[in-house]
């Protein structure tokens, strides 16, 4: 059975509807076997992971704080950049709530570590349907899908995360009214934060397969920069709390993101373009 769980899938391009979906079935079975592995690793050291991980962010030791402090020393903006992380207290409102949560937090390790390995099963279902140039254009694409979903975890874990957790911890309308959070609800948060960032880092690779299937061009993102700063200064203004230096660390690498995207549309046009004039130049000889 596990010899033909982790077999190699060649020669797809003639395979049968039924024999393409039984592939199909391999992958997502090896897929899933990769998350259950790592889902297990999870649930053991369930305490870990959030003491150190997942509450880090609630901690005076996390370092993002040592690193903004240092930092706004170093270019002359004093302590206006030291934080002192808010005291939060969380609670649990559900019998079950606490298994719950080292369910939920050993399928996200689950997923997220064998992120590499399910889009690796993806990309050798589709590999065999791409033709020998498509397939020179995306040489490298595990390791930069990949590598672009972990930066985007990190820069949210460390940048986003504790800037967002204490201004939301720390907003008061009325002294009248305690904040005490649900520990689900922080945890909700934290993972729509670094699993949503890891996927919007996903946009150079995303810019790159619309223009090589025409639906982008770099024309159409440049004709629409002004738009894409509003929106990403938007994007900053939610996530940070209200103050200009936090939202610029938040605005910058977005925006480089949007900028590396246009750079990665034009170079996908113009291997397009090329492969139409070959096209072009086929069909009259």
């Amino acid at each position: 059975m596990f010899k033909r769980i982790f077999a190699n899938n060649t020669d797809k391009a003639e395979m049968s509807f039924f024999e393409h979906l039984e592939s199909l079935r391999w992958h997502l079975v090896r897929s899933a076997f990769a998350i259950v592995i790592l889902s297990i690793v999870g649930f053991i050291y369930t305490k870990e992971i959030l003491d150190n991980v997942i509450f880090g962010p609630t901690n005076a030791w996390f370092p993002t704080y040592g690193w903004l402090c240092k930092f706004g020393q170093m270019v002359g903006l004093g302590d206006n950049l030291c934080i002192t992380p808010v005291k939060i207290n969380f609670q649990n409102h559900m019998m079950a709530g606490q298994i719950m949560l080292q369910f939920k937090l050993a399928v996200i390790i689950g997923v997220v570590g064998a992120f590499p390995f399910i889009f690796w099963e993806f990309w050798k279902f589709v590999k065999p349907a791409l033709k020998e140039r498509e397939l020179r254009g995306a040489r490298g694409i595990i390791f930069w899908v990949s590598l672009q979903f972990f930066l985007g975890i990190l820069f949210s874990y460390f940048l986003i995360a504790p800037f967002t957790i204490n201004f939301l911890a720390s907003y008061t309308v009325t002294d009248k009214v305690d904040n005490i959070f649900f520990v689900d609800d922080y945890f909700s948060l934290m993972t729509q934060i670094v699993i949503g960032m890891g996927a919007l880092f996903e946009l150079p690779i995303l810019v790159f397969f619309l223009t090589k299937i025409g639906f982008l061009s770099p024309k159409f993102m440049r004709t629409y920069r002004r738009h894409a700063i509003v929106v990403i200064l938007v994007l900053a203004a939610v996530i940070t709390p209200p103050d200009v230096v936090d939202q610029l660390l938040v605005f910058i690498p977005l925006y480089a993101l949007y900028e590396i995207s246009i750079i990665v549309s034009q170079r996908a046009m113009k291997g397009r373009e090329d492969k139409e004039s070959e096209e072009e130049i086929e069909e009259w000889s």
